[in-house]
């Protein structure tokens, strides 16, 4: 089955690796040489060089010159895994088998933007791999395959991403098989299901009037390999990377005041309790009793 395969982030290369080292037929991928919005970013052209795949950088996948070159290669299916942008009707009608797409959240719930951020964010104990044929519309086609993924309290983006990774492998070769013999299942989604906005940046700054695990719960949505939460310090951004909810502080001391130093970190008062904030980028002299 040949397969034409578009893709720009983590997740792209390793699927791509997958396909290729399984011995799958891809005859040809599309994919970007920087992206300013994908914090994830991963250069896919090596891979396609290491394997002798040709490739074509683009900016507008749907271009008519994208198209052609697409079309040239005849492919029967297209996977399109990490990539932000909406596949218009021609690249959508092109291929006999559809358009693959993926989507890291349980949908029809959990549609949108920054899913395993707000996955974490939100607290939610479980959430899924799923990959679905493309329709014009945002994660609505029928579902292919989905496969439930528990959310451990100690998970960050890090460790869910590769959770989900390591999930989605599996299926892909699974479903490229049942693909190929023509025996794959198609699921209609039922129900509309929620859609999740895309984040801003004062969505990942911290203020310390909110919940203890309100604020764990924001530093490991955004950890690695993402942007980051972050706190300002006299007009200045500075990124938190890893917390814990601690106990510590009197109920007298206001949110966001300095209550404890050691060497593994700050412990800062909050909206309930108390964070210990222990990886960090910030440069100011921090002090006992001063406030963030």
């Amino acid at each position: 089955m040949r397969i034409f395969f578009i893709g720009t982030v983590k997740f792209s290369y390793v699927t791509l690796k997958t396909l290729l080292e399984s011995g799958a037929d891809v005859v040809g991928v599309a994919t970007k040489s920087e992206s300013k919005f994908n914090a994830d970013f991963e250069d896919l052209r090596p891979l396609c060089e290491t394997y002798n795949i040709p490739y074509k950088v683009v900016k507008d996948i749907n271009h008519p010159n994208n198209v052609a070159f697409i079309r040239k290669l005849l492919p029967e299916v297209i996977y399109c895994f990490g990539w932000s942008n909406l596949l218009g009707t021609e690249l959508l009608n092109l291929t006999p088998k559809g358009v693959v797409g993926f989507h890291p959240a349980r949908i029809p719930e959990n549609k949108g933007r920054h899913p395993i951020i707000w996955t974490l964010c939100l607290g939610l104990k479980t959430t899924a791999s799923t990959f679905f044929f493309m329709d014009e519309g945002a994660d609505t086609g029928d579902i292919l395959s989905q496969q439930e993924i528990l959310v451990a309290e100690n998970d960050d983006a890090s460790s869910l991403y590769h959770k989900i990774t390591q999930t989605a492998i599996t299926q892909i070769l699974d479903f490229t098989t049942k693909l190929e013999l023509g025996i794959n299942e198609r699921t209609k989604q039922i129900g509309l299901g929620n859609t999740w906005r895309k984040r801003g940046r004062r969505d990942g700054e911290i203020d310390f009037r909110m919940s203890s695990n309100n604020i764990f719960n924001l530093v490991r949505a955004l950890t690695r390999p993402y942007v980051g939460a972050h706190v300002m310090i006299n007009g200045d951004e500075y990124k938190i990377w890893k917390a814990a909810i601690v106990q510590a502080g009197s109920p007298n001391d206001e949110p966001g005041k300095i209550v404890g130093i050691d060497s593994d970190g700050l412990i800062i008062k909050t909206g309930d309790g108390a964070i210990k904030i222990l990886e960090h980028d910030i440069k100011e002299v921090i002090q006992i009793g001063s406030y963030l």
